[in-house]
């Protein structure tokens, strides 16, 4: 087969979305003979006709509609390549690659993403999400280009850094731990019987380190989602951000209790953006911190 060009792939589509060889030859502004001899040539390279010509309409054969598929997948990625290519010449990023903490919540991810998918629809996003010290890991390893912090884990001479959000932590329990059924504040000494499920991570930055820890029993988890499952099947109990567990306590799901040595100051989590200070950020990536400093502010 010789080689397909994509001018005979952009004569295909013409055909089928216009509805006949005149009304695609006037559409890119060629004679209709110039139209027909692209399709029959393609039709011959491939050995198999793609158009029924017996209708006062060409219509497509069950191999051109199966080809069609394909071509306007061709034509999609060629417009994406040409798009891109452009993006790159002007400076702007390649991706736009994103760590956040397991704590900062999503919604407000999500909300930013869709007006920079608008925005820069040329710029795929690469979203990395670790606990605590693993976050800001690959922030300092250039990973990625932007962190969505805790802000504790952010106070370094490298990183530039800015207010976003708060997140408040709340102790929890299945409705079936024993736990629950203390309605009161709750002594250190009667935490220590039971399992607390603690957020960890491997990193350098928390090695040693301990983050509301009461309980002399504990279990460590890597993954908030695996601590989250843990929780609701009654293993431990643990602190958990609000907006994660607002909902389970609304429906039963899980139960807020009252440790006497608890600090909500001390659990309340200041969240941040930052990015390394001594690598410039592409348009793309300035775009972002300014959505979500303006965000912030509001």
């Amino acid at each position: 087969m010789d080689a397909l060009t994509l001018d005979q792939i952009q004569i295909f589509l013409a055909v089928v979305d216009e509805g006949s060889f005149s009304k695609a030859a006037r559409k890119l502004n060629r004679a209709q003979s110039a139209v027909t001899y692209g399709i029959q040539k393609l039709e011959a390279q491939i050995d198999m006709p793609l158009f029924d010509r017996t209708a006062y309409r060409p219509t497509l054969t069950e191999a051109g509609r199966t080809l069609l598929l394909r071509a306007r997948r061709i034509a999609e990625e060629t417009n994406a390549f040409r798009d891109s290519a452009k993006s790159l010449a002007s400076g702007l990023e390649a991706e736009l690659t994103i760590v956040l903490d397991s704590m900062f919540p999503m919604q407000a991810v999500v909300d930013a993403l869709k007006a920079f998918t608008e925005r820069f629809p040329t710029v795929p996003p690469r979203v990395y999400v670790q606990p605590l010290g693993a976050a800001t890991e690959l922030l300092l390893d250039g990973t990625c280009m932007i962190g969505l912090l805790q802000f504790i884990f952010t106070d370094l001479p490298v990183l530039r850094r800015f207010h976003l959000l708060t997140v408040d932590l709340i102790p929890v329990v299945a409705p079936h731990h024993p736990l629950a059924a203390l309605d009161g504040p709750i002594e250190t000494h009667v935490l220590q019987r039971h399992v607390q499920l603690v957020l960890t991570d491997r990193s350098a930055m928390t090695a040693g380190r301990d983050y509301g820890v009461l309980s002399g029993q504990t279990w460590r988890l890597a993954d908030l989602g695996a601590k989250h499952s843990m929780l609701l099947a009654g293993l431990g109990w643990g602190n958990m951000p609000a907006h994660l567990v607002e909902d389970d306590i609304a429906r039963g799901r899980l139960k807020m209790i009252r440790p006497v040595a608890f600090d909500a100051r001390a659990t309340r989590l200041v969240m941040g953006g930052a990015y390394r200070a001594d690598q410039q950020l592409g348009p793309a990536g300035q775009w972002m911190i300014e959505y979500l400093s303006a965000r912030a502010e509001r």
